[in-house]
């Protein structure tokens, strides 16, 4: 697999693809975005995007780079939630 700029990634991601970033942080499989091994996304069968707000003024840093790829994704997002609610959401096909 090719390894892609991040906005690359995140628009295989709104088409349901798998990509990886050049560094490997940001990834997904066509339905859960990653950055690094934290899962910040998910992508419906609908096409319909969600976003976990995993940045500092939404109540869930982890790292500056995860804060970027969520500010990044957050231009294709149809939805941004709080990540409590995106952890405790059951999103169909994927186990924790």
């Amino acid at each position: 697999m090719n390894r892609l700029r991040n906005e690359l990634v995140l628009d295989k991601w709104k088409d349901g693809e798998s990509a990886v970033s050049h560094t490997g942080a940001l990834s997904t499989d066509g339905t859960n975005l990653f950055s690094y091994k934290l899962r910040i996304g998910y992508r419906a069968r609908s096409g319909s995007t969600i976003l976990g707000d995993y940045t500092s003024p939404g109540g869930g840093f982890h790292s500056v780079t995860t804060s970027c790829h969520v500010g990044k994704a957050r231009g294709i997002a149809c939805h941004v939630m709080h990540p409590a609610v995106f952890e405790n959401s059951e999103f169909p096909g994927f186990n924790v």
